[in-house]
């Protein structure tokens, strides 16, 4: 999937105003996915997505493979993105949405499994090509 897929994906799955809302959407959510997950899944995960995506799982941290639940992973990506944590948890769907549909997978099942039960609801979303361009 090209990075302007990607991104159109996202925004509208999020029902976002702009592109620039859903690309911020996006990078906030992939850098808090590389809090969270291990540094070996990352690396899989980043391979999958277009360069301009995969930079922000490859940025090193020293915070990498955290283990914290959904309302902090909501509430990190929210401060990052500097809105609600409600319309955060929209933008984070989304982008969960996307990858799974932009990704391999057997590498989007490793990647889900560094998540806990709590997390359930952010791998419920429709698959992208069930949106309309």
């Amino acid at each position: 999937m090209e990075y302007h897929e990607f991104i159109t994906h996202v925004q509208s799955l999020s029902q976002s105003n702009s592109l620039e809302e859903a690309e911020l959407a996006t990078r906030a959510t992939l850098e808090t996915i590389k809090e969270r997950v291990a540094e070996n899944d990352i690396q899989d995960l980043a391979v999958q997505l277009p360069q301009e995506l995969s930079h922000y799982l490859q940025v090193q941290t020293k915070a990498s493979s955290q283990n914290f639940n959904l309302q902090e992973f909501i509430k990190r990506v929210s401060q990052k993105e500097h809105i609600e944590p409600t319309i955060t948890a929209i933008h984070v769907r989304a982008v969960f949405a996307v990858l799974q549909n932009a990704i391999n997978p057997e590498i989007f099942s490793r990647f889900q499994a560094h998540f806990s039960h709590d997390y359930e609801e952010l791998f419920t979303a429709p698959p992208t090509s069930e949106v309309p361009a």
